[in-house]
């Protein structure tokens, strides 16, 4: 190795040369061969900017690119005529090298983040001694021209590239804290649509040729002759700069049932847009502080007040994630959001509800499918309603012969009502009836097990448990990883007389 030449991976910036590092520059200067990309117009950025570093007699390597689309006469298309260019322009740096030539490659930016110079390194670096040297790329470049932090703290970032489809691109924005969107032009319809749908356009700023005298700073719904170095800029919670509005608006938001990765990527977005929190002191406690967020905890038993007080927030110009456990309309704050939002004070205020998976749906896929078929959903507690009204709802559904899922079976002030639905339902199912009981589905004191509706024992039950009793097709069975419990969705077919 040591008679052959050094490849050099030069980074040489963003746009202004002043930003290429000294390393850079020196390299540049001391370099046997400068090596450079472009498009088949020949202008090549990268050598413009290393151009002041360069001296007399320095042999170049101009690489031009054969195609800028993906329109190509090239047996191969698109993929063949570029896989056939690499080659190509490896063989013509390896030549230099051979002949013991250091070759310094430019690229724009970094030379490992989103470079021309990757494909050569991947072809040239098990053959020849490498070095890389790194350089300030356009997202640092944009983040400096917005003067607006990127991320701190515990804050995720993500890069994405334009050429991502809609669907993909909004949901990793609503899956993240701050962003930029690289390579626009002809993708920026695309990449409007999916800042739209993620909730992310308000806060987005466009920043095009950062760092040179053509640098343009606009919202991102005003940029118009969107060229390809240009980006998109999310910025993160943090630094979010809030638009003042008149009247803000509810958000209620369920985040599943214990696991976080129940928690779905669009009720985390709404949490990291959200000014104030307010929920029940356990479910607010799941979700991770974030800075200049406030949250208000509260006691599981004032719904109502709960919700007035988000709405008066909400009037205030702040933007309220109303925050429950599973599903926000299953036994949960939409129900009493809504309600309060309807009366004259509070109905100026947007209300929206985004959907969790709920408990019964969690506790069910740890068996298998015992709500495979028709079934019906039933709280136990009789806070909000007479227990006659819960005794007659159990009878009904028991008698149509329905699965039936049990929310709020215990708490430690109601302690019989589950030996009383057991007694109930006794009255229309058999004692063999698979009953599941799932405790803490979610969580690290998660337990699953399946019992008989006759050995269901009330006394194990807990607050935190969701029952699940079966129907006369509800049947457990033996499979390959262990026994499952499923509904039939067919009924036995009717004999005729």
């Amino acid at each position: 190795m040591t008679s052959t030449g050094k490849l050099w991976g030069v980074g040489v910036g963003p746009g202004d040369p002043e930003l290429l590092t000294v390393k850079a520059a020196r390299v540049i200067a001391e370099a046997d061969v400068i090596a450079f990309h472009s498009a088949q117009h020949g202008r090549s950025i990268s050598r413009g900017l290393a151009a002041g570093y360069m001296r007399d007699g320095q042999l170049e390597e101009h690489l031009v690119y054969p195609v800028t689309t993906e329109t190509t006469a090239h047996p191969g298309g698109y993929q063949g005529a570029i896989d056939e260019f690499y080659e190509s322009a490896a063989a013509r740096l390896a030549a230099h090298l051979d002949a013991g030539r250091s070759v310094a490659l430019l690229a724009e930016g970094d030379p490992l983040f989103y470079s021309s110079y990757m494909h050569m390194h991947k072809r040239l670096a098990d053959r020849f001694e490498v070095e890389i040297v790194p350089g300030v790329t356009s997202v640092s470049a944009a983040s400096a021209a917005l003067a607006t932090p990127l991320v701190e703290r515990d804050e995720v970032f993500t890069v994405l590239p334009g050429t991502l489809p809609a669907d993909e691109l909004t949901r990793r924005l609503r899956a993240t804290d701050a962003a930029v969107i690289m390579k626009l032009g002809r993708t920026y319809p695309t990449v409007l649509e999916a800042l739209e749908r993620s909730g992310r356009l308000r806060e987005a700023r466009y920043v095009e040729r950062a760092s040179t005298p053509q640098q343009r700073v606009l919202d991102a719904v005003d940029a118009d002759n969107v060229p390809y170095f240009s980006m998109i800029v999310v910025p993160s919670p943090s630094n979010r700069a809030e638009t003042p509005t008149d009247t803000g608006e509810v958000v209620v938001v369920g985040l599943g049932p214990g696991d976080d990765a129940w928690t779905t990527e669009e009720v985390r977005a709404e949490l990291a847009a959200a000014t104030d929190l307010v929920g029940y002191v356990t479910y607010i406690d799941r979700v991770p502080p974030r800075p200049g967020q406030i949250r208000h905890a509260s006691d599981n038993k004032v719904e109502s007040e709960r919700a007035a007080f988000a709405l008066d927030l909400a009037k205030q110009g702040r933007r309220v994630a109303v925050v429950s456990s599973g599903d926000p309309g299953v036994f949960a704050m939409a129900t009493a959001v809504i309600e309060v939002a309807a009366e004259q004070q509070w109905n100026s205020v947007p209300v929206r509800v985004v959907p969790g998976m709920t408990a019964a749906n969690a506790v069910a896929s740890r068996v298998g499918a015992p709500l495979g078929h028709d079934y019906a959903v039933v709280s136990l507690s009789d806070r909000l309603k007479p227990w006659d009204v819960v005794a007659a709802r159990l009878s009904a559904v028991a008698g149509a012969d329905m699965a039936i899922a049990i929310y709020n079976p215990a708490s430690k002030s109601r302690t019989w009502q589950v030996a009383a639905m057991k007694e109930i339902l006794l009255e229309h199912r058999s004692p063999q009836t698979p009953v599941v009981i799932g405790r803490a589905v979610g969580s690290e004191q998660e337990s699953v097990r399946t019992v008989t509706l006759g050995e269901l024992d009330p006394e194990s039950i807990d607050m935190r448990c969701l029952l699940i009793i079966g129907s006369s097709m509800t049947t457990v069975v033996d499979t390959g990883s262990g026994p499952k419990v499923f509904t039939s969705r067919r009924y036995p077919s009717e004999t005729s007389a």
